[in-house]
């Protein structure tokens, strides 16, 4: 597997109904030997995960990685909050922007890169409920136009 390709571990779809994703940064996992290999084997979730930024460090919480089977004593907790690997540029900008009012900090995917696990995260913003309204109807449309191009193409 090449530098370039990745392997998609765990993806993050409920963050894009209800964040509008101004900018995505990639950012390493300090991961302890087992959660790489359990991982690495696909027992990882962003769904209730969050992220803030203390004391200079970027800090992902509710990250779940699932406890590898052969590991035993070297388990660590699945829940444990795991520090996200950064420039310090890019920690003071993403502190900045979310000293703003109504942005925040949310993983995306889970993935390996070459042989590094990475995290993409998003500068988000919260969409209000008319917000998500619109996106429902613009899908549902889209999905429409779909069906009636397949259905002139069967013909």
């Amino acid at each position: 597997m090449g530098k370039d390709r990745y392997k998609l571990v765990a993806n993050n779809k409920k963050a894009y109904h209800d964040y509008f994703i101004d900018e995505t940064y990639e950012a390493g996992v300090a991961l302890h030997g087992t959660e790489v290999k359990s991982v690495r084997m696909g027992k990882c979730s962003v769904k209730e995960s969050f992220i803030r930024i203390e004391n200079g460090e970027v800090i992902a919480y509710g990250l779940h990685i699932s406890p590898y089977e052969k590991g035993n004593i070297f388990n660590r907790d699945p829940l444990r909050p795991k520090k996200l690997l950064l420039h310090k540029y890019e920690i003071n900008k993403l502190a900045g922007k979310i000293a703003e009012k109504g942005y925040t900090l949310v993983p995306l995917k889970v993935y390996i890169k070459g042989d590094l696990i990475k995290v993409e995260i998003g500068l988000a913003r919260g969409k209000k409920l008319y917000d998500k309204r619109q996106d429902i109807a613009k899908k549902d449309q889209r999905r429409e136009v779909e069906r009636e191009f397949k259905v002139k193409n069967l013909y």
